[in-house]
């Protein structure tokens, strides 16, 4: 049953054994990673374009999308108020707020990644027959990237211990986003072990349609990819109204983007009290994303 899941999961863990001290290295190994979520965001486009039927799958991947955005959303936003009335944060508004354009401009960016894999795929007579090998080896590269970067993060595990607000964030996404995936399950008759997998991406999309795609084929992939950057999107737009009065709400939505992609905006509209909370909470978010997904994955048949 997990043979497959030690498989693709193995070059994460190696990775994570590498430790650098050579900063020069380590930026390289950023700017890697960022080419090669290019490069297999590029496939799955392709990917989608091989699919038989292809009007009728992005219809699947619009309603998978919404029904999981909605549903789990809605359950995150029922949990997370609570954290703020039992552990209020203070804020402090700092600096001015960053222009909405300048924070969309990297989601935009991917979409347009995956947009132009699938018309090339139309658009060219060429074999695609080779595209979900080449996303399965790629992806290996990835992990091994990703498992360097998250070991080489600066955080130690009394850092992430010691910020209560953190933990107690991630834990409530954890739990109320699986509790959505359930729901959804039910809703869209999905297995609940593949609806639990969809769930785990918890706003890292980039990965997580990447694995969804491997393991269960393009639709899913793609819905994965457009689920969780919408939450994303949102969480650009909603956090500067939200962080003044509900700060762990703003920064649980924003998910495991709380460490890197939204951390500017939670600290331009929350202060700088808001960000350890959110590098905690999201560095967990983004560790546990391949595990949990992984697990799920491998609960599947063979």
């Amino acid at each position: 049953m997990f043979s497959g899941m030690l498989f693709i999961f193995s070059p994460l863990i190696a990775g994570y054994f590498v430790s650098l001290s050579n900063e020069s290295l380590l930026n390289k190994i950023n700017r890697y990673t960022s080419n090669i979520i290019y490069i297999i965001l590029s496939l799955m486009g392709l990917s989608l374009a091989a699919l038989d039927n292809l009007g009728s799958n992005l219809q699947s991947i619009l309603i998978y999308t919404g029904s999981f955005f909605v549903i789990i959303g809605l359950c995150n936003l029922s949990a997370l108020p609570f954290i703020d009335k039992i552990l209020p944060l203070k804020t402090e508004q700092t600096g001015k707020p960053i222009p909405l354009s300048m924070m969309l401009k990297d989601s935009i960016t991917l979409i347009m990644v995956v947009g132009s894999g699938l018309i090339i795929g139309i658009l060219l007579p060429i074999n695609l027959s080779w595209v979900d090998t080449a996303i399965e080896w790629t992806l290996f590269l990835l992990l091994l990237f990703i498992g360097i970067q998250l070991r080489n993060s600066g955080l130690t595990l009394r850092q992430i211990l010691l910020n209560k607000h953190g933990m107690i964030i991630s834990v409530v996404i954890i739990l109320s986003s699986w509790a959505g995936g359930i729901i959804a399950a039910f809703i869209l008759d999905l297995p609940i072990y593949q609806s639990l997998a969809m769930s785990s991406g918890f706003g890292w999309y980039s990965l997580s349609g990447i694995l969804m795609g491997d393991a269960y084929g393009p639709v899913f992939g793609g819905a994965s990819f457009m689920l969780e950057l919408l939450r994303e999107l949102v969480a650009l737009v909603s956090i500067p109204l939200m962080v003044r009065n509900r700060p762990c709400t703003a920064i649980g939505y924003a998910g495991a983007t709380a460490m890197d992609f939204t951390l500017p905006v939670i600290q331009s509209s929350g202060g700088v009290r808001c960000v350890p909370v959110a590098i905690v909470s999201g560095f967990i978010l983004s560790l546990v994303v391949p595990f949990f997904m992984l697990f799920f994955v491998s609960l599947g048949p063979v």
